[in-house]
């Protein structure tokens, strides 16, 4: 009976990872989505003429930088977040299944896998609190170490008052002190 309750919790927590990622996807897939037909040619799409590279392209297929903008900085963290999450997630399940379900193996790993769903709500609460108090966009990536905050550039640039802003924020939301929080802009 014990190991059907500790199975049915980790069951409810990766439905619950797996919900949060799905309407994060969700979410993101709505804000980012552009008709084809609006970043090309109408006559490119339906032609037979085969797609030429814009500058950008080109120059990220010969291996150049490009500079970025400051939602394609916060798309690229999120998704290396989060496929580090998804390989950690992985790697858990795989040794909770394999133990034999009396071993502290698997409480240890039940609860890094608890763990590792706190931080990524509580990461999501920031986020979402600081995109609530008018910024742009954010990304919270916490550690052991501390809580690193990227926001996105307002227009004068981060001021005190921003900073102080955002470390109310999460600290609010989490045990983390001042001395713990980095605030990045990100231009």
């Amino acid at each position: 009976m014990k190991i059907w309750k500790k199975n049915l919790v980790a069951a409810a927590v990766l439905v619950t990872v797996c919900a949060g990622i799905y309407v994060n996807w969700l979410y993101t897939e709505q804000s980012s989505a552009v008709s084809l037909v609006d970043t090309l040619d109408a006559e490119k799409v339906m032609s037979e003429d085969g797609l030429v590279l814009t500058e950008d392209m080109a120059a990220l297929a010969a291996g150049e930088d490009v500079q970025t903008t400051a939602s394609d900085y916060f798309a690229a963290v999120r998704l290396s977040r989060q496929q580090a999450r998804d390989s950690a997630v992985n790697l858990l399940q795989e040794a909770m299944a394999y133990t034999d379900g009396t071993g502290t193996k698997e409480v240890e790993s039940a609860m890094e896998l608890e763990d590792i769903v706190q931080t990524a709500l509580s990461e999501a609460q920031i986020e979402s609190l600081v995109i609530a108090k008018g910024y742009a966009d954010c990304v919270a990536y916490m550690s052991a170490e501390g809580i690193s905050v990227a926001v996105a550039s307002p227009e004068g640039g981060l001021q005190d008052t921003d900073v102080a802003v955002i470390a109310d924020i999460v600290m609010a939301q989490s045990d983390y002190t001042l001395d713990d929080i980095r605030v990045v802009e990100v231009q």
